[in-house]
Order: structure tokens, then C-alpha cells, then sequence
């Protein structure tokens, strides 16, 4: 059974129709050591593969990788930090690697958020105000950002774009989404009691869409701490 009806591919089709250059999601699964998926690992990977299929399916420049995360990793290290699953990652024209991943399905509300990051990777610039670039250009040590989301959140795809975009923005950012109710170890971890919850180099930590001035500033802060305390592990 599709997991995309009809009216969402064509809908899809029109909104994929002007990309000009080829993006890649390269999805990471488990399988068994007979060769098929681990259900027990990974109870939503067989999902997961459909709709990156199903994904492909409807435009020619979208191209889709399925990985076996107990394999090598590929030539190119795309998967060479994942470590849990089901894990996207979304790669730019020429298999760019901006740091921008999903763990989980991203479905409900965090399809729209999918849809929208594939578009602007094929674009090939960030969809951020001219002095937040500036910033993020500037940066001299690595930021990692943690948006932990689930389907049924409105307001969780704004912050998770925003994140993805800053990632987008620089090399020294990495982006990843959590489904929060796939990985309950880092719900746990994080202290993640309502959603959209943004975490900064496991030091700063905020809950709702927050505009991009307030997350850059949490940007700063990280920048800024030497030694980042860590949430409890």
C-alpha cells in the first residue's frame, strides 16, 4: 500500500518540478545477517525505505541511497557518524554533505519540513537573513544542534527548517531531527517534555518555533563556552 496518495504525488511533482539539480537522501537502515530488514533494531525502517522510494519515485532529481548501517560505510563517509535508525541523511547537488539529518519517520507534520529542505538544497542556498549568514561564516568551532520533534506538532517544522538551514549555512553547523517518540533514550537524556525542544552543544536548551534571531543567539552562547556542560548521560 502507498504511503503517498495520488493527490500528495501530484501535488509533489509540481512543487519538485523546478528543481534544477539533483539532491540525494541517503537512508541508513539495519538488516539482519540474513539480509532483511531487523524489525527488532529498527521496527520502522521498512517504512522509512517506502517513502525515500516513493520520494524518488516522483521527481527525477531526487535520488534516493539505502544503507545498511552494519555495512561499511560508504566511500564518501556519509554514514560514518550514524549511529542509530532509521537515519536521513540529505545530500546537495554533487552529494554535498551539509550535516542535515532525520532520525525517524518524518512524517505528520515533519513531511512538509522533508519536502521543503530537499527544495531548498536543490537551490543551493540557505534560507536565512543575510547578517545570520554572516555570522555563521564566522564561526570557529563546531555547533551541534538537536531539534526533537514528533508528527502531530504544528509549530515543530519551522524549528526544525531553521536549524537545517543553519546547517546548510555552515560547516562548522550540524542539524539533526529526533523523532521523539522512536528514541525514548534521548527524550530521557534531554529532558524533552513538550515539543519542538532545541538543544545547542548539549548546553542550551529551548522549547517552541523560536525565530531566528533567538536560536543564533544560542549559537553565540555555545560559541562562546569553553567547556559546554553536558546533559546527564
Amino acid at each position: 500500500m502507498a504511503l503517498l496518495s495520488e493527490t500528495l504525488r501530484q501535488d509533489l511533482a509540481q512543487r519538485f518540478a523546478d528543481l534544477d539539480q539533483t539532491v540525494t537522501i541517503a537512508l541508513f537502515t539495519r538488516a539482519t545477517s540474513s539480509g532483511g530488514l531487523d524489525f527488532e533494531a529498527c521496527p520502522y525502517c521498512a517504512e522509512a525505505v517506502q517513502l525515500a522510494q516513493e520520494l524518488a519515485a516522483v521527481s527525477p532529481r531526487i535520488s534516493t541511497e539505502i544503507h545498511d548501517l552494519a555495512q561499511p560505510t560508504p566511500g564518501d563517509g556519509v554514514g560514518s557518524d550514524v549511529t542509530r535508525v532509521p537515519a536521513w541523511r540529505l545530500l546537495g547537488p554533487n552529494h554535498q554533505d551539509f550535516g542535515i539529518r532525520f532520525f525517524g519517520i518524518p512524517s505528520g507534520y515533519e513531511f512538509s519540513t522533508l519536502v521543503a529542505d530537499l527544495i531548498q538544497l536543490a537551490k543551493g542556498a540557505p534560507d536565512l537573513h543575510p547578517a545570520t549568514l554572516a555570522e555563521l561564516n564566522g564561526l570557529d568551532r563546531d555547533i551541534a544542534i538537536q531539534v526533537f520533534v514528533t508528527p502531530t506538532c504544528p509549530y515543530c517544522p519551522q524549528a526544525v527548517y531553521l536549524a537545517h538551514q543553519m546547517a546548510m549555512a555552515s560547516p562548522r553547523v550540524t542539524a539533526d531531527a529526533f523523532e521523539a517518540t522512536e528514541f525514548p533514550e534521548l527524550v530521557q537524556r534531554y529532558h524533552v517534555r513538550g515539543v519542538p525542544r532545541t538543544v545547542v552543544n548539549e548546553t542550551f536548551a529551548v522549547e517552541g518555533a523560536v525565530p531566528e534571531a533567538q536560536l543564533l543567539d544560542l549559537v553565540r552562547q555555545a560559541r562562546g563556552r569553553e567547556q559546554p556542560a553536558t546533559f546527564s548521560r
